[in-house]
């Protein structure tokens, strides 16, 4: 890391400007969760794999900030150059520029790898000292990377209608409309799990996510796909051209995005009065938005984002298939696992309750890890109609592994498998009709009696949340409470959000909803998915997490008071 660090530092004074700091975003050019690999920066230079963060290096400093997800994590993977902020408890990192790097002091940044929002946020920030923040026309972290991994073409494929339940066509006429309702002419789309949901389209661009390294821009009367070409067979372009879209090159949408600004983009927008470009702060890239007229955007969050988080009834009916074929592979692991445990290390068994064995049944050549585990569990699930991969990397989690809530075991150095210790399983699969995500934790021996309270509290927890009735209108984050009481009531929490929006057959972490302690004014609507995921961790020790997926569905209460209408939630996932 010290030579990544030297090299960049390097590059940062000899920069025109010269950089006092360099911020290395998570992000890739759609402000992806989940990147490909060739986009993994920020892990380049700091060594830390979670996929939350944001490095900050200076002429004296490397900082990384993440989120409580990945505090411990974070802990074990940083080296000594390296210095955790905490999201939350420490400075956020624009406070902390603005209150220690110098005045007129030059922040460099990847453009393509900063949304709008953030950009302007940071740039409000700077003022106070004069500071700048300096789009970089190149990536420094690209200049040091020598063995960077290759673009890949991986083939773009067709979401039939028998499971995507609504056609392009219909899609785009949607959308248009509500471009007409906000007098705008054109938007651009940039979020990736966006443009595959509209055009029908899946990749394997990014692992564990199907989706299509791609922009899409719409006019009123135009509509357009900018991905690597290489990726699109004749048959893919056919269908694309019957649903009225137009495929060009990847890197066309940077001049094209010029064009649509003074609609002279072919061809030109019937605009009637309507002269505004619709640009997601949240999403869009600030190189993007600097090549429009600030005067004429509408920052506003993109109306794909709601529209793709309502199910509709084909994609609902597809997930609850899905998550029935899931439950099924996740039982058949189970009765496997606990068989395994009872012959191998002589534990009492998942559905008893008694001291292990001091010796292993078999030879001490036979054991079980976190990784072989959860190979077997791939395996029951890659045997079931419509399995396409993985929907995460499955959390494979013994004893104190279990603290660190996004863990990932590794082959060389993951734990074995104890019947005396808590064993933490969050996985999920995708189907060509719907993604999964469930979280169970075991004990197959005997566990403490802190440890069955911990569990009996998120338990609760998890029954209270998914049992709720609510009225139209109501955000996640008043809901998220419910999932917490019976954990603060012995003066426990946990530090990360309780619930997520699932897609179909697309992202496992789908937004715009959430269930969470962080604000955000989003509705719960009817035909929304959202996780129901509380959890506790204790450092050193264990973790517990238990996980659904569920539909919002209308409540059918007694009364209706205020005419709103009410909601609840109904499990789709089939595991006791």
């Amino acid at each position: 890391m010290a030579e990544i660090l030297a090299a960049l530092r390097s590059l940062m004074s000899s920069h025109d400007p010269p950089l006092h700091a360099l911020v290395v975003p998570s992000e890739d050019y759609h402000q992806s969760e989940y990147v490909s690999a060739r986009d993994k920066r920020r892990e380049f230079v700091s060594g830390f794999t979670g996929s939350a963060g944001l490095a900050l290096i200076t002429m004296n400093e490397a900082l990384l900030w993440t989120d409580g997800r990945y505090f411990l994590q974070a802990t074990q993977e940083l080296t000594g150059e390296w210095k955790l902020m905490r999201m939350l408890e420490d400075p956020a990192v624009d406070v902390w520029m603005a209150n220690n790097l110098p005045n007129d002091a030059a922040i460099g940044v990847d453009p393509w790898c900063v949304s709008i929002d953030t950009a302007q946020r940071w740039e409000r920030a700077f003022a106070k000292k004069q500071q700048k923040l300096v789009q970089t026309s190149t990536n420094l972290v690209d200049k040091v990377w020598k063995n960077r991994p290759p673009v890949e073409t991986y083939p773009v494929t067709v979401q039939q209608i028998e499971f995507a339940g609504s056609s392009v066509v219909e899609k785009l006429k949607e959308l248009r409309e509500k471009l007409t309702n906000e007098k705008a002419r054109g938007i651009i789309i940039t979020t990736l799990d966006e443009v595959a949901w509209l055009y029908n389209i899946r990749g394997t661009d990014v692992p564990y996510c199907p989706v299509v390294h791609a922009f899409a821009i719409v006019t009123t009367n135009a509509a357009f796909l900018y991905v690597d070409k290489r990726k699109v067979s004749s048959e893919v372009i056919s269908f694309l051209k019957e649903s009225g879209v137009e495929v060009r090159d990847y890197d066309a949408v940077s001049s094209d995005v010029v064009l649509l600004q003074s609609n002279q983009l072919n061809p030109p927008a019937d605009v009637q009065g309507s002269d505004l470009i619709w640009a997601d702060p949240n999403s869009c890239s600030y190189a993007l938005y600097s090549k429009l007229n600030s005067d004429k955007v509408l920052l506003q969050q993109s109306p794909l984002a709601l529209a793709k988080a309502i199910k509709n009834p084909v994609e609902l009916d597809g997930l609850k298939k899905a998550h029935i074929r899931d439950g099924a592979a996740i039982v058949q692991y189970i009765i496997w696992l606990d068989k395994q445990m009872q012959e191998i290390y002589g534990a009492s068994g998942y559905f008893l309750e008694g001291e292990a064995t001091k010796e292993k049944k078999h030879s001490g050549t036979v054991k079980l890890t976190e990784v072989t585990v959860s190979d077997k569990l791939e395996s029951f699930r890659a045997s079931k109609e419509h399995f396409r991969g993985l929907s995460f990397p499955t959390i494979s989690s013994v004893g104190p592994n279990a603290a660190i809530m996004h863990y990932s075991p590794q082959s060389e150095t993951c734990a074995e498998m104890d019947p005396n210790s808590i064993y933490l399983c969050d996985s999920g699969a995708q189907y060509q009709d719907g993604t999964t995500d469930i979280t169970r934790t075991f004990h197959f021996g005997k566990p403490s009696a802190h440890e069955k309270a911990c569990y009996t509290a998120v338990l609760k927890g998890h029954i209270a949340l998914g049992n709720a009735v609510f009225p139209n209108g109501t955000c996640g984050h008043t809901l998220d409470i419910l999932a917490r009481l019976p954990l603060w009531k012995y003066g426990l929490d946990y530090r990360h959000g309780t619930g997520h929006g699932v897609g179909s057959y697309l992202n496992v972490h789908e937004g715009p909803q959430s269930i969470s302690f962080k604000p955000r004014n989003v509705p719960i609507h009817a035909s929304m998915t959202a996780t129901d995921e509380p959890g506790y961790y204790e450092d050193g020790n264990f973790g517990i997490r238990l996980e659904n997926v569920l539909v919002v569905t209308d409540a059918n209460t007694k009364f209706n008071f205020g005419d709103k209408g009410y909601l609840s939630f109904e499990h789709i996932t089939w595991v006791s």
